[in-house]
């Protein structure tokens, strides 16, 4: 059916089911489109109505370049939400374009605002008419909308920018609202503005113009300060009154809500359509733009924040493919700390007193020794190879480092002299290392050689192995009531699943393969060949937690009986043109209490929080680049 076709037979449908009828569809069209008095109807019972007026709150500029947009893209057939919404009375009545104009002057947009308005519930998208129409019934939209369902689920692209436009609406009024700013912006600190964001605005891009250049003009709705002749940066008082501009741009705590970031980025990266500035940032990996969201979410870069000198948790994650490691922590599930300057991070480990943070540095072959609190570098030990991951002997007193080159060997680091003090040969290049629960011995897993060795830690030598039939992944261990090891659970590559080895008979006992459903991902993210990595047993003992990648979720064993228990959805990806993908987990860790889990979505780039009892998520923390290993700092 030709476009213009199946938009006559849309509106067509609606004037049936609207109970008017007309013997010629195309005189049905002429009549409704001339002085749009059909328009003026709408426009006019919209009034009378007692639809209330306009909420404020609903912003215009996130309306014009974000939704407005919404209402002009093609869909099926070439149809238009304009082609029907600018010629019929509906109650969605938009204003007809201006001959050879592709979009709204301000002035339609401004119309088109005030009637769209009244479909909108603020902060609430559930109860918002315009969200719901277009919605499939099954998703919780109407039963029915004459041109089509056009979502469905809301999970699409399209309808999450709309819900979250409506979502931070607010019915307080305009003086409330200004008296109450200052208290949801506390959190943002001036200086880290002054010193870390303040200069991505000066800052000059190849193919880009200065932000500075644009922003100093009065009609900009960011506005910053006119430099001083010969000056290369603000005054105090200058910066307080960027400072004050921008805050009415972000949302604290909340980077993917505030304009002032969203607005510069890519479309494909999840920014506005347009930005008359262009894409200043490619991805919400920009380091410009990483500093801007580390500002609005109120983390304050390198020092540690300690409510107490006591008991401390903090879930640590290795952004591999970056330079950062994002400090979590769990009491309220946002990050309050970034460590920098560690190329291409690898595993993590703390000292037992908690003053230290040890992390293997891919791109340098060392071991980085950090400062917790401050998060400063204290010490680059050198290493036999390219490492991978680590583990710390119970005491504390040896780091041990998996190296990643061939022939296969594990790096052994004196914590108190902070030197390597021995290189454990072992069978094949090292991907992981573990320290079994009782800390007698240390467990190796080689890709290549297909081998778990597991090493004496009194005598630094290799004891047994066990060999696969594929490449060996994380493990976790399972404890005797004496806190011996009884069994390690090895992830291999190609099975989704694990297998079960029993510690005293040093060999495979059996094989568990995850559920088949849920399952649908893995191929699209090219990782049929790893369908299932990361596991780990809880705290105290009594659960196993399996991630899938095939399955995007993460399975509950209960132990020792290795029976299922459930399984945790993660997130999808949404790509606008391509249908959802996995999040990829890649590792887990556990709240000593083992109520919380926490999962590292490399595909999502972000950390799953999800109570291990409900099997609900509590939380997805936005982190770094490719997020992989993840590791629990308790001190007591």
């Amino acid at each position: 059916m030709k476009a213009a076709s199946l938009r006559l037979a849309i509106c067509g449908a609606f004037l049936v089911f609207s109970g008017l009828t007309l013997a010629d569809p195309q005189e049905t069209v002429h009549r409704l489109s001339q002085k749009h008095d059909l328009g003026a109807l709408a426009r006019a019972d919209q009034s009378a109505g007692g639809a209330g007026q306009v909420q404020p709150s609903l912003d215009f500029e996130t309306y014009r370049i974000r939704i407005e947009p919404i209402f002009l893209k093609p869909r099926q057939g070439g149809v238009r939400c304009y082609d029907c919404h600018s010629m019929l009375a509906t109650r969605l009545r938009l204003e007809p374009l201006s001959a050879g104009s592709s979009s709204w002057t301000e002035e339609q947009s401004r119309r088109n605002f005030e009637v769209v308005s009244q479909l909108v519930t603020p902060t609430e998208p559930l109860k918002s008419h315009l969200l719901l129409h277009p919605l499939a019934q099954e998703a919780g939209g109407d039963p029915l909308h004459t041109g089509g369902k056009f979502w469905a689920s809301q999970d699409d692209p399209e309808w999450k920018m709309l819900a979250d436009w409506v979502r931070h609406g607010d019915q307080t009024p305009p003086a409330a609202q200004a008296r109450s700013r200052p208290a949801a912006t506390d959190a943002l600190d001036f200086q880290l503005f002054k010193t870390s964001v303040e200069p991505v605005f000066l800052k000059e891009r190849s193919g880009h113009a200065r932000c500075y250049g644009c922003h100093i003009l009065s009609n900009r709705v960011f506005h910053l300060e006119t430099l001083s002749p010969g000056s290369s940066d603000w005054t105090d008082e200058q910066s307080q009154r960027n400072f004050q501009g921008a805050l009415q741009l972000v949302v604290p705590g909340d980077p993917a809500s505030s304009r002032l970031l969203i607005h510069p980025l890519a479309p494909e990266a999840g920014g506005d359509p347009f930005h008359s500035g262009g894409r200043q940032f490619a991805s919400p990996n920009d380091p410009d733009w990483l500093a801007l969201a580390e500002w609005v979410r109120g983390v304050r870069t390198g020092i540690a924040s300690e409510s107490s000198p006591g008991a401390i948790t903090r879930i640590y994650v290795t952004n591999s493919a970056g330079d950062t490691v994002d400090v979590i922590d769990p009491a309220t599930n946002k990050i309050m700390q970034v460590i920098r300057g560690i190329e291409l991070p690898h595993g993590i480990a703390f000292s037992p007193d908690g003053s230290r943070v040890y992390i293997s540095n891919e791109s340098e072959s060392v071991l980085d020794v950090i400062d917790r609190r401050s998060g400063e570098i204290l010490r680059k030990v050198s290493l036999s190879g390219r490492p991978n991951n680590i583990a710390i002997t119970k005491d504390g007193d040896r780091v041990l480092v998996g190296i990643r080159t061939e022939p296969g060997v594990v790096d052994v680091i004196d914590t108190t002299s902070l030197k390597r003090s021995k290189s454990i040969s072992v069978d094949g290049s090292v991907h992981n290392v573990f320290v079994t629960p009782d800390g007698k011995y240390a467990v190796s897993g080689s890709i290549e050689n297909q081998a778990a060795t597991i090493i004496d830690l009194q005598s630094e030598q290799a004891v047994w192995e066990v060999k696969f039939d594929s490449a060996v992944r994380p493990m976790a261990f399972e404890a005797n009531p004496d806190g011996s090891t009884s069994r390690i659970f090895v992830q291999l590559t190609g099975l989704n699943g694990f297998a079960v080895v029993d510690f005293a008979k040093r060999a495979e006992v059996a094989r568990i393969k995850l559920p088949d459903q849920p399952g649908g991902f893995g191929i699209a993210e090219g990782r049929t060949g790893t369908p299932s990595h990361g596991i780990g047993v809880a705290p105290d003992g009594k659960s196993l937690w399996v991630n899938s990648t095939l399955a995007n979720a993460v399975f509950k064993y209960s132990l020792p009986e290795l029976k299922l228990a459930g399984y945790s959805a993660l997130p999808v990806v949404q790509t606008l043109g391509h249908s959802p993908t996995g999040a990829v987990p890649e590792w887990i860790t556990f709240t000593p209490d083992s109520k919380i889990i926490y999962v590292s979505n490399s595909g999502a780039g972000s950390v799953s929080a999800i109570d291990t009892k409900s099997l609900k998520a509590v939380a997805v923390i936005a982190v770094g680049e490719v997020p992989k290993r993840i590791n629990t700092l308790a001190r007591h």
